[in-house]
């Protein structure tokens, strides 16, 4: 072996030293990019209210930006409302309470019929059970307030489109079964059960399934005006039960009636990414987040999309994450120890290019 003199060891220290500094610098201008573009946003007036939670390595950003009382305001998550809702299942699949092979109608005998029989928990988790988005009659119960019970009701009763496991179509009403489950086997309201196995064991304190604990001022509401129309989106008649009514905030819905801040998002995302146990084994944290589709399928883990290269340019194969309609985005990638959390109050669907993504991308370009 060659020995090293002090001159040379002290060479390489400096070099080693001098990288580490290159980075955290790359990081930090990365962060910055990320958030100037939603500094813009808002200065344009095109997003009211965004918030930034990312971290790379050892660096991190959490900054809010337009009219935004605080970086712990909780957004409506949309769609990243269903891992949570997932992660919440999951811990009872820890304790042994199901298999993910069991079929549905185990739990909610009264799914029967046609090809509901060949529906099991893992085709509810992937989108691949034959369930729509939404139900013929979303609108309706909305507009009366119904309870989840009739939106479950409802979604027992739906056709199924195709035969179970063949094809993917995301489907809103299988996260909903895939819930309903979950309060059937835990006895408990499925709000509640959220509220004990998730987001009181992360400390996740700004969140909640529905409002729980939260107060209106400590939530930001959606640019409705540009919503999807399903939920409401333009319609002046759907005032009571749009994304900002009292009825859609307070109803829980586990497809997409979460509301988190961005770091209480980002607690999730790491505990999936580095588990500690707090949630469940971390066997458990790995099978959520393999692709769980046949081949030939889009890639789905148990809750989240995997493989995200559409989403995330740059990161791993290995990266997990989700976005939501409401205007938000959240990914991890553990291969490069890096996550982020974009939330604003623009509906994705109102702009071609949405600033959520564009800010995300400035975080995943500094982990290609």
């Amino acid at each position: 072996m060659i020995g090293l003199n002090r001159r040379t060891f002290l060479g390489f220290a400096l070099s080693s030293i001098m990288a580490e500094r290159l980075t955290a610098v790359d990081h930090t201008l990365k962060f910055d990019e990320a958030a100037r573009v939603l500094e813009q946003a808002s200065a344009n007036g095109l997003v009211r209210a965004s918030v930034l939670h990312a971290r790379i390595g050892n660096e991190s950003i959490t900054r809010a930006f337009g009219q935004v009382p605080s970086v712990d305001s909780a957004f409506l998550l949309g769609s990243i409302s269903k891992p949570i809702a997932i992660t919440a299942l999951m811990a009872l699949y820890d304790k042994g309470k199901f298999d993910l092979n069991d079929p549905v109608s185990k739990y909610i005998p009264e799914f029967r019929g046609d090809a509901r029989e060949r529906v099991i928990i893992r085709h509810l988790l992937t989108h691949v059970s034959g369930l729509p988005d939404q139900l013929p009659e979303n609108s309706t119960l909305r507009a009366n307030h119904a309870p989840l019970s009739e939106f479950v009701q409802a979604a027992t009763r739906v056709p199924i489109k195709f035969e179970p496991g063949t094809r993917y179509e995301y489907s809103s009403m299988a996260i909903l079964l895939a819930s309903e489950i979950a309060q059937r086997v835990s006895g408990i309201e499925f709000k509640e059960w959220v509220d004990r196995s998730v987001l009181q064991p992360l400390g996740m304190t700004h969140s909640a399934m529905g409002m729980g604990r939260l107060k209106v001022e400590d939530t930001i509401p959606c640019q409705v005006e540009f919503g999807a129309v399903e939920a409401g989106g333009g319609s002046p008649d759907s005032k009571n039960w749009n994304w900002n009514s009292s009825y859609w905030r307070e109803l829980g819905a586990p497809w997409g009636g979460a509301h988190a801040s961005a770091k209480d998002v980002g607690l999730l995302l790491e505990e999936l990414m580095h588990p500690t146990g707090k949630l469940f084994r971390s066997d458990v944290a790995r099978l959520m987040l393999l692709n769980h589709n046949r081949q030939g399928l889009p890639a789905r883990g148990l809750g989240f999309d995997v493989g995200i290269d559409a989403t995330c340019p740059g990161c791993s194969k290995h990266a997990f994450g989700h976005t939501g309609s409401t205007g938000t985005i959240a990914w991890a990638d553990p291969e490069r120890d890096s996550l982020c959390v974009v939330l604003t109050s623009l509906p994705s669907q109102a702009v071609a290019v949405h600033p959520r993504q564009l800010a995300s991308n400035c975080i995943s370009a500094t982990t290609s």
